[in-house]
């Protein structure tokens, strides 16, 4: 598990769009960064040690895991990314479009060649010291050792600052917007790298299939009309038992729960294994256990194309799996397909992951992230 650590970020801008740029800022740094807990108001103050345009100012309070170093370089491409041309630092201080500065990470104080923290003129500048401590009204400043209201009593900056009546929207974090996420796709397709993924960067609590343990599945990829019936309802009680089970007890020190799996599965998979007969009698036990499984917040489905399946399922290398063959694959995504056209009252957000490699790459990764969080039933 990554540890989340607490950052407080100091966000100004006096070009263009100024309340557009602050939210573009925020939006973005929700994304990359971590979690926006808290955003001050929006303050007008004048350009410091220059003559330029009024700035608008505010700070926000952020949950995230990359360590200090890290965090700065993604902010400085968030900067780049959003349109600043940084000058000649010996040039003094001139007109940006955004500027985001690191205020305080959690107590440390750190001097390297890159960062220093707490940020070094952070006391001087009330455009910083006013919103930090509208936020962080009784946090202790790690060198002064005093709290930041003290030390906006006594800053020595004489420059006129105004609260302005000017609104930024918080974006809702994945770990407040949901409580349990089911994420499912076809043999091959990355559900479970992605269920282990976000339970590791969002300390969520992970249930995964437990399909290594089932001792059909090896028998029915060599006799599937032998072992399909045992296959199909030995999975149904397992995953009707494990997800009846985790998701009765919620841990209290995780955000949410994410599963590589969703009961519907089960059903599913027996549609295409099952004789008419047999499918006739599992469908009943289905819906008896279907009843009381409680239903996802979101419903996940990976899409990958049946080429880039057959190669996923050929690298991960299980023996009993490599004689899946294409037209197997494309029944079991026809199945998946028409349950997601007949269900209603399933928030369904589908994800093409053909062409994308979240595993190795990580803005691919953020992009599917992204879809979730911003998904609307």
């Amino acid at each position: 598990m990554k540890i989340q650590r607490i950052t407080y970020l100091s966000l100004g801008t006096n070009q263009g769009n100024k309340l557009e740029n602050l939210q573009k800022a925020i939006n973005i740094i929700a994304n990359k960064v971590g979690a926006v807990l808290k955003i001050a108001s929006v303050y007008k103050t004048p350009s410091w040690g220059y003559e330029g345009e009024d700035f608008l100012n505010t700070c926000i309070k952020v949950s995230t895991y990359l360590p200090p170093e890290a965090l700065m370089r993604t902010l400085l491409k968030i900067e780049k990314e959003l349109g600043r041309v940084r000058q000649d630092s010996n040039k003094g201080y001139s007109d940006r479009l955004i500027d985001i500065d690191i205020l305080l990470f959690d107590d440390e104080i750190i001097f390297s060649k890159t960062l220093i923290v707490p940020h070094p003129r952070m006391l001087e500048r009330k455009f910083a010291l006013a919103p930090l401590a509208e936020i962080a009204r009784n946090v202790i400043h790690p060198i002064e050792k005093k709290h930041l209201y003290i030390c906006l009593e006594n800053c020595l900056d004489t420059s006129e600052i105004s609260c302005t009546n000017d609104k930024l929207t918080r974006p809702i974090p994945i770990t407040e917007k949901y409580n349990y996420i089911a994420i499912e796709g076809n043999i091959g397709a990355g559900k479970t790298s992605l269920a282990n993924m976000m339970s590791d960067e969002f300390n969520a609590k992970l249930v995964l299939e437990r399909f290594a343990d089932n001792p059909f599945l090896p028998k029915f990829y060599k006799d599937e009309e032998r072992y399909a019936f045992p296959l199909e309802m030995s999975f149904l009680a397992d995953r009707y038992q494990q997800l009846s089970d985790d998701l009765a007890q919620f841990d209290l020190f995780k955000n949410f729960i994410v599963s590589d799996y969703y009961i519907f599965k089960s059903l599913i998979f027996a549609q295409v294994t099952l004789h008419k007969d047999e499918y006739k009698l599992y469908r009943k036990m289905f819906d008896l256990m279907y009843k009381e499984i409680t239903k996802p917040d979101v419903y996940v489905y990976l899409y990958q194309n049946t080429e880039r399946l057959l190669q996923n399922i050929k690298k991960r290398g299980r023996d009993y799996e490599q004689n899946i063959e294409a037209s197997y694959l494309q029944k079991i995504h026809d199945g998946y397909s028409n349950f997601i056209k007949t269900q209603q009252d399933l928030n369904i957000l589908i994800i093409d992951v053909s062409e994308l490699d979240f595993v190795n790459n990580e803005e691919d990764y953020h992009f599917i992230i992204n879809k979730i969080k911003n998904h609307n039933a």
